[in-house]
Order: structure tokens, then C-alpha cells, then sequence
């Protein structure tokens, strides 16, 4: 497993058991994971933004925290406003992470995301050449979200 996968996890984990909104501060939690603060920093800024379902506040002085709270909304709103917001293109490895993140959520079953990651995956779209792979990826992804809505 890779320091961002642990770092995520550990994040994540601290979230759930503060019911949605963890606090720490980087520098402690870099020391505990044995890693640099800049690796907390690129796991935050990559998998903990507003489109992951996550607010983050960074708070200076006295040593300087990190609050992320998880965003809670309906499964419907949240799957439109990831629709919405997606754009007209995706890659398989952020298709894939979208998928984790609505399984993660609770806004798709396991079921629903393996018959997701099955559709949207290269070897499938493989007769296609880039862009059309990732425009029409993004189609799929789209039409398959907003019919579970």
C-alpha cells in the first residue's frame, strides 16, 4: 500500500470516529505516519476536496491545525452535483476514484460500482482512440449516475 493509500485511510478512519469532522494537526500526524507534511498536504489537496464530499479549513498559529469535515447531503444531490460538475471528459484512474468515492459514500452499492468500473474501463473502450476513450467514458459514467437518481 502506498503512504497516500495509508494517509487517506487514517483520515478517513479519524472522520468517522469524530462523526464526520476530524481536526489534527499536520505536523503530529506527519510524525505519527512516519512521513513528510507535504504528503498529508497532496492527499488533502487530491482526496479530500469539495467534489470528494469534503470541506477543508486550515487554521494558523498555535502549531496550526487541519479541520476536514465530511459534507452531508442526499445520496440525488450529490450524485448531480458530482454529474455537473464532472466535465466532458474522464480518465479511467479518475473514473475509478469517482466510483470509490460514491461507494465510499454510501450513494452506490458494491454491486453497482463493480458493473460501473466494468463499463467504464479501458479494455473495454479500447476500440476507441483518446479523446473519444475518455469523452465517451465520461458519457457512460454520467448517464449510469444520473439513472440511479
Amino acid at each position: 500500500m502506498k503512504i497516500s493509500d495509508i494517509i487517506e485511510n487514517v483520515l478517513k478512519e479519524l472522520i468517522d470516529q469524530t462523526n464526520g469532522e476530524a481536526k489534527f494537526q499536520r505536523n503530529e500526524l506527519a510524525s505519527r505516519l512516519n512521513c513528510v507534511p507535504s504528503q498529508i498536504n497532496y492527499v488533502i489537496n487530491s482526496r479530500f476536496t469539495n467534489d470528494h464530499g469534503y470541506i477543508v479549513e486550515s487554521h494558523r498559529g498555535g502549531g496550526g491545525s487541519i479541520t476536514i469535515r465530511r459534507v452531508r447531503t442526499d445520496k440525488a444531490s450529490y450524485i448531480m452535483h458530482i454529474v455537473a460538475s464532472m466535465g466532458n471528459t474522464i480518465s479511467q484512474q479518475s473514473a475509478f476514484a469517482f466510483i470509490r468515492n460514491f461507494l465510499d459514500y454510501g450513494a452506490i452499492s458494491e454491486r453497482e460500482a463493480k458493473i460501473m468500473h466494468a463499463a467504464v474501463s479501458s479494455s473495454v473502450l479500447r476500440q476507441l482512440q483518446q479523446p473519444a476513450q475518455d469523452a465517451l467514458r465520461a458519457s457512460i459514467i454520467k448517464n449510469m449516475l444520473v439513472s440511479l437518481v
